[in-house]
Order: structure tokens, then sequence, then C-alpha cells
């Protein structure tokens, strides 16, 4: 049975009087540092020399120094910068600056379950993992409310590992929507599956061959744009407010029947076979070695696809459409 976690189950005060290090500054780590700045903790944001994020967290208020440097100050280190970036940086910056009885706390946990990061035994090793984008865990913080958070214990050298993780969830917000206790294995595959298989991989193929069918069709690409693309996140909304009932009763009864009598016929059992595959190449490591290998020679790959999924019509379409609507919030960089 799942084990959720509120306000009322963590201590605040267990990171109180200790120095925290956010070890990055994108999307994940600016929001980390602020939040958990603003709920009372001493936090130092960690980067690498010349890091162009340098100057914008000093303009926020934040101490920055090294990673090296912030990772000997503190006490509790979480790691936020891209994975496949991690254990260099670990290897360089932060395990010649552990100490016993220190806490080491990622927010993903691709590289400690697939070991490309290996704390020494006298560490915690725990997760706090955000279910949303950073921008998002830093505008719901502000709004009073919250991100929900999972967590998950790998090592306790301290014995008091899970009240500290519990601590950083409540810091930056995720204990006021919910914390739910998971593992690093747990986390680290359903993530990736779901964003492979359905989140990003799967909604985004969706939304491309809708356009493609449409435009070969003969209709205008404007017009197919709005109704593959631009409605998802009107539909989404719904889902994410009150499920697919709540979204079912908002849509005409017309949409209601099609969405019965179609949705099958989209994901078929083939589909759902290729998600056993995906699945599967997660559990067994096949993408994780795929993903390290690509960046060991410098992603030729995946810089390929980039270009060419950028190219795609439905985007170049779409961003002149979305230049008409001023109201829309401008993309920002990680």
């Amino acid at each position: 049975m799942a084990i959720m976690y509120y306000e009322k189950d963590c201590d605040l005060g267990a990171l109180k009087g200790k120095t925290v290090a956010v070890i990055g500054y994108g999307s994940q780590g600016h929001a980390h540092a602020l939040n958990a700045k603003e709920s009372g903790l001493k936090i130092i944001v960690g980067l690498y020399e010349g890091s162009k994020s340098w100057k914008k967290a000093e303009a926020a208020g934040l101490t920055v120094k090294t990673a090296a440097d912030a990772a000997a100050e503190a006490d509790f280190i979480m790691i936020l910068i891209n994975d496949e970036k991690q254990a260099r940086l670990y290897n360089e910056s932060i395990k010649p600056n552990l100490k016993a009885g220190k806490t080491l706390a990622f927010a993903h946990g691709f590289n400690i379950h697939f070991g490309q990061i290996v704390p020494p035994t006298d560490v915690n090793v725990v997760m706090i993992a955000p279910k949303g984008p950073g921008h998002t865990v830093r505008e719901q913080y502000k709004a009073g409310a919250g991100v929900p958070c999972l967590i998950a214990v790998h090592h306790d050298a301290t014995g008091d590992a899970k009240r500290l993780g519990l601590a950083y969830a409540a810091a930056i917000g995720g204990a006021r929507a919910g914390v739910l206790e998971t593992t690093f294995k747990e986390e680290t595959e359903t993530d990736l599956f779901g964003e492979q298989a359905v989140l990003c991989g799967g909604v985004s193929a969706l939304m491309k061959c809708g356009y493609e069918v449409l435009t070969e069709a003969g209709y205008q690409p404007e017009s197919a744009y709005f109704e593959v693309m631009h409605e998802m996140k009107l539909i989404i909304d719904l889902v994410n407010r009150g499920g697919l009932s709540f979204m079912r009763y908002s849509i005409s009864d017309t949409a209601e029947y099609g969405d019965y009598i179609s949705g099958s016929k989209i994901i078929t059992d083939d589909t759902k076979n290729a998600m056993r595959k995906i699945l599967k190449n997660i559990q067994d490591g096949s993408f994780a070695k795929d993903w390290i290998s690509e960046n060991q020679v410098n992603r030729p790959h995946f810089n390929r696809m980039r270009a060419i999924e950028a190219s795609h019509p439905i985007e170049e379409v779409g961003a002149e459409l979305r230049s008409m609507m001023p109201w829309l919030e401008k993309p920002s960089e990680k």
C-alpha cells in the first residue's frame, strides 16, 4: 500500500542549522534553491567556474561557490544537473569532499540505479523527486501550493536519512501536495517509461501523426495545429484537475462518444506490446547503456534527431500561431 507524507509528517527543523548545497541552477536547481531558502534553510548554489547561471543565482540573493567548495561546506548535497553529466561532476568535485554523515541527494535515480555513481557507505543517499518541471515547482511554491514529490532512501548511514529527505521535500513545497515513498529502482524505471512511452515520446508522436494525417488530407495546417496540439493542454488541464471522468464530463457528448469508440483503435495491442519492449529495455539497462554511450561520442544521433524534430511542419506552424498570442509565457532556457 502506498505511503504518503504531508507537512505534518515532516520536520523542517531536521535541516535547520545545516548547510544545503544545491548543485546546478537550471530548471530544477533554481526552484529548489529559492524555495528552500525562503523556507528558512541555509543554501549554497554550486556551479562550475564561468557558469552563465552564476550571476543569475547571485542576483536572486543566493550564495554561489564552485561545486567542490559547496560540497565541502555542505551537510546535505542535492545534485540537480543533467543525468549524463552527474558522474563526472561527482567524481571530480563531490566525491573528494564527502565526509561520513553527510547526505547525498538526487531528484532522479538514474545514476545510482544504473551504477554510474557509487557513494561511500558512510554517507546517506536519498532521493527527493518533484513530479513536475522546475518552473512549476517554483510557481506552485510562490502560490502557496506545491508539486507532489517522491522520496526514496538508498542508504541510511546516520539513521535519520528519511527524516532529512522529508525535511527537504517540505522545504521545496512538495509536502504541501504529498510525498510518496518509493525506491530508486521504481522511480527510475517508471520515470523513464513515462517519458518515453507516454508523456514525451508517445504524446509527441501522436500529435505529429495527427497533424500529418489532417494536412495530407488537405486540411489547413493551422486548423490541424489547433486540433491536435494547441488543444492538448486544455484537455490535459481537465485531466489534471479531475481525472479522465472530469475531462469527459467537461467535453461534449459527441467528443466523449468519439473517445470511447476510437481510443482503442489508436492504442492497440501492438502499441501495448511496444510499450512492454520499451519497459524491458529500461529494466535491463539497455536504454541507460545506449544513452551513456551516446554522450561518450558527443551525441551525434541525439543532435541529428533534435535538428530533424525542430524542423517538423507542426513546429513551424505552431511558432507562427503562438507569436500571435502575446499572453502565452515565452519559453526559457533550461
